[in-house]
């Protein structure tokens, strides 16, 4: 399949041919050139430079405490080590409030950053900050299930959509964040049977993590495929201790989603 690109990058419209070919998106966290390049160099389709660096590589207990200019420098190191690569990236906490908000931090981080696509957390309420930056060309990928940036409002990172109801409302944002102009949708922690679900209701790509296999891609904190994390999730997967080198391990999680090997029934959460 030949690689759509705009400015010498995988596009937007790559990742939903990808989708109707059945062809799985492979994604993973960046948050430098370094390691943004071997990500490039195995094959990696997108690459989120994600506010999980107030984690593991700032030391937080959170997401909380990232703001915009992190996120703009890490971002700016990450576009520097790729050449093909969709690189996208975390609205941080707080920065995406009300339309006018949201447009000035993704402007930056699409200008200052070199970001194609930014991330944003929130059900339905998000849909009007969702279409103002789709209006402005800003393409959105929506992030529902667990989210981090809600920790202190959940009170623990646990599985969302289980009971009946919880599964109806994610579905019904699914929808409406689609229908206000998002080009991706993210499921974090969520039941496999819900995620297959929404899935094949919208129309968009879903990548998942944590969210089982029927989603259209995966993605990973790229620490937890390393074995670097301090406690490793129930969803992910170390891949270096299989295969003794960084480069190796980032081969074989390519390899595992290209081929669905990965997620498999050890690694998701059943509703």
């Amino acid at each position: 399949m030949s690689v759509s690109k705009a400015n010498g990058r995988i596009s937007i419209e790559y990742l939903r041919t990808l989708r109707q070919a059945g062809q799985p998106i492979v994604s993973l966290t960046a948050y430098d050139a370094g390691f943004a390049r071997l990500l490039e160099q195995a094959g990696v389709d997108l690459i989120l430079v994600g506010d999980s660096l107030g984690m593991v590589v700032q030391g937080h207990e959170s997401t909380i405490p990232v703001n915009m200019d992190h996120m703009i420098y890490h971002a700016q190191m990450v576009v520097r080590g790729t050449q093909q690569a969709f690189v996208m990236a975390d609205m941080p906490f707080m920065s995406y409030c009300d339309p006018k908000q949201a447009l000035h931090n993704a402007a930056r981080l699409m200008q200052e950053g070199g970001v194609q696509a930014v991330k944003l957390e929130g059900d339905a309420s998000q849909a009007e900050v969702v279409a103002a930056l789709a209006a402005h060309g800003v393409p959105v990928c929506a992030h529902l299930g667990l989210r981090p940036q809600s920790i202190h409002k959940l009170g623990a990172y646990r599985v969302q959509g289980r009971d009946a109801g919880a599964a109806e409302r994610m579905l019904s944002d699914a929808l409406q964040l689609q229908d206000a102009g998002a080009d991706l949708l993210l499921l974090e922690c969520v039941p496999a049977p819900l995620a297959g679900q929404i899935r094949s209701r919208v129309s968009i790509p879903v990548i998942g993590i944590g969210a089982g296999a029927d989603c259209d891609g995966q993605i990973l904190v790229l620490h937890d495929v390393l074995g670097m994390s301090e406690r490793l999730p129930r969803f992910a997967k170390d891949f270096l201790q299989s295969s003794g080198t960084v480069q190796g391990a980032l081969a074989s999680y390519v390899e595992a989603v290209r081929q669905r090997q990965f997620p498999d029934a050890q690694h998701l959460f059943s509703q």
